[in-house]
């Protein structure tokens, strides 16, 4: 905390799920059960598990549904999430190719795909979490209703879009361009539920730190994002909100008497002029709403204390862009963000698509480029090829991720883990660990448990790898 008492070093992650196929051209070989299988074959065979941490401090596992899922290390820094993510997407992909050569050897020829999208060809949706670190004596429940208003309209500045094709089964929204991949898949504003209500926040207690002093911001609503742009604007608007909160920064009241109508308007309006109730009698346009807290965030910059983290120089440029999305919204000239925002990115090449062929928006080869954008294998996904041509701008760089698929951040408890499991790797010692507990299994079973999230040393983690070396 700084003198104004607002945590802006503050332990942020995030957890991205993958959709996954096989195919052989146009037809599917494999079952995603089947496909999982074959990836995760070398883990189970290394760790005898398919729920693991990793030497970078990430947690890999299969989740419900066939899902591979990549949870990042903590980190406390922008940038260093979004390398971390990417990281993610790398290593995700190496199990990819590697199931692919395992399948050829055994007559099966075809390519795996992975999608880090959330919706599937069927409507199934699968999310893309974060994690925000918050002090204990915060209510959840009291910030998660003055954050709704926000998170409600986040979508329009950082979602990922695609092509909304109504189910003629269904009473459904007619057939349309949405910002949003999961404002169709929520269903509450804040509840201790996840899979079966889907919350915008989620309550669950489990702050993976020290119980008295923390909790954990856990947000379900959001994108997963391909443009690191992206990643940027969506984390770092959420952070200064959260600081502005924290800092009874002014902030009005803006709470929504329908956030889930809500929701799913604002992802069918590319203008952001959707009217919206307000709880106290009044009513602002999602745009309103988004500029209002700009202009707050933009305030708030020139006085947010410099305690580590992520720097004001860095939120500075989340601010710019930021404010340059919300110009575009307002003037409907998006020239300015069309290599920024994934939404925008794409509509702009399903646009050029769709006048190059007069196709309709349900035409199959528009959901196809609707679905390939978010291919994260090199060469073949369209974001990469967008972005190796200099067509998608940066926040990063390849270097930087590429060390953060080896190692874990140095600046929060996810380098003691990092050191823990290389050590573990290098001397072949059975270890067991989570976000918290670092646990050496022979001859005699060791322990150590890390509350704190911002530990970079500790004497037990080196007494821990000693034991290991001595008994290696």
């Amino acid at each position: 905390m700084g003198d104004s008492g607002v945590l802006t070093r503050r332990i942020v992650g995030v957890e991205s799920e993958y959709g996954i196929t096989f195919m052989d051209g146009d037809t599917r070989l494999l079952r995603p059960d089947e496909i999982a299988r074959y990836m995760f074959r070398p883990v189970v065979e290394k760790y005898a598990s398919s729920n693991i941490f990793l030497p970078n401090g990430a947690r890999l596992y299969l989740d419900v549904g066939s899902h591979p899922e990549y949870a990042t290390a903590e980190c406390d820094g922008l940038t260093q999430l979004i390398n971390q993510e990417k990281a993610g997407d790398a290593i995700t992909n190496a199990m990819a190719v590697e199931a692919e050569h395992a399948l050829a050897g055994e007559g099966i020829g075809g390519q795996v795909y992975l999608f880090k999208n959330n919706v599937d060809s069927v409507g199934n949706s699968y999310g893309c979490h974060e994690n925000y670190l918050v002090s204990r004596d915060v209510s959840l429940k009291s910030l998660g209703r003055r954050l709704m208003p926000f998170l409600i309209t986040r979508q329009l500045i950082a979602g990922a879009g695609m092509i909304y094709v109504p189910d003629p089964a269904k009473q459904s929204f007619p057939l349309g361009y949405c910002v949003s991949q999961r404002a169709d898949h929520v269903w509450e504003g804040v509840s201790s539920a996840t899979t079966r209500s889907r919350p915008i926040i989620n309550t669950r207690d489990e702050p993976h730190a020290d119980s008295h002093r923390y909790r954990r911001l856990h947000i379900i609503v959001g994108d997963a994002n391909m443009a690191e742009p992206s990643i940027a604007l969506k984390v770092g608007s959420t952070l200064l909100v959260l600081e502005m909160i924290e800092a009874e920064f002014g902030l009005p009241d803006m709470e929504l008497a329908r956030d889930i109508e809500s929701i799913r308007e604002i992802s069918r309006d590319q203008t952001g002029s959707t009217p919206l109730q307000l709880k106290n009698g009044g009513t602002m346009t999602a745009l309103d709403i988004q500029r209002t807290v700009h202009d707050h965030a933009r305030s708030w910059l020139k006085r947010r204390p410099e305690q580590g983290g992520t720097s004001n120089a860095e939120m500075a440029r989340v601010v710019d862009l930021w404010g340059r999305m919300l110009d575009a919204l307002d003037t409907q000239d998006f020239s300015g963000v069309d290599q920024e925002i994934d939404w925008v990115i794409k509509k702009k090449l399903i646009d050029r698509f769709r006048d190059r062929g007069n196709l309709a928006l349900d035409d199959p080869r528009l959901r196809q480029v609707n679905l390939t954008y978010h291919d994260t294998r090199p060469g073949r996904g369209l974001f990469d090829v967008l972005q190796s041509r200099g067509l998608i701008r940066r926040w990063t760089t390849d270097a930087a991720i590429a060390d953060a698929v080896d190692n874990a951040p140095e600046t929060t408890r996810a380098h003691l883990r990092g050191r823990i499991l290389k050590a573990a790797d290098r001397l072949n010692v059975p270890v067991t660990v989570d976000w918290m507990r670092h646990k050496v299994n022979r001859p005699e079973p060791r322990a150590v448990e890390l509350g704190d999230p911002f530990a970079t040393v500790s004497t037990d983690i080196d007494d821990l790898i000693t034991y290991m070396e001595a008994n290696a």
